[in-house]
């Protein structure tokens, strides 16, 4: 029961008072990264959801069109702010709190079938891969760590995700580097 509209219920809560409490301080960010990135606050890409259906991902923007982190951008990175603006893919359905981190749609062809199995819950805004190691481990230990939630899924295992969650982003942990850039692209097996 949980997995269905349980875990809806608690995205729906989670997601509007994350808007609702961050709306001040999202609106100041959004500001500066207008004047950052000339103009052009957000980032959008389609990435594969739920049955690698398409959805497009929100961020706010952190790189420059030359590919390079601008200094605000590495500090949203670290910080993950950056990452706010997916609490409206949440409240669209298109993502849930908890879960696998959407990746690239180029990715879709490279997976197995063990790695596919990652598509069959809404991807997340955080998950067991990131408070897990996040950028210091393998693209293989992200899998595993990914498939272990699918085949989990709990109200106690959101919980304590949600509560590591929010110890690692006070702490900053788990951040390869002081550039918040992701580790290597995923090549398959």
């Amino acid at each position: 029961m949980y997995k269905k509209s349980g875990k809806r219920i608690l995205d729906l809560i989670i997601a509007a008072a994350g808007i609702f409490i961050s709306l001040p301080l999202f609106v100041l960010i959004t500001l500066l990264v207008c004047v950052d990135s000339r103009g052009r606050p957000f980032f959008l890409q389609k990435r594969p959801g739920l049955n690698e259906k398409l959805f497009t991902l929100i961020k706010l923007r952190t790189m420059q069109d030359n590919g390079d982190v601008t200094s605000l951008g590495r500090i949203l990175r670290i910080t993950s702010f950056d990452e706010i603006p997916q609490l409206w893919n949440v409240l669209r359905g298109e993502m849930s709190i908890v879960g696998p981190r959407p990746l690239l749609v180029q990715y879709l062809p490279l997976y197995n079938e063990f790695q596919k199995q990652r598509h069959t819950v809404l991807p997340g805004i955080t998950g067991l891969a990131q408070v897990s190691g996040r950028n210091e481990i393998s693209w293989q230990e992200k899998f595993e760590y990914d498939v272990s939630y699918v085949q989990n899924v709990s109200l106690k295992l959101d919980l304590e995700i949600l509560g590591r969650t929010v110890s690692q982003l006070m702490e900053r942990k788990n951040v390869k580097s002081s550039t918040g850039l992701p580790m290597d692209e995923f090549k398959g097996n």
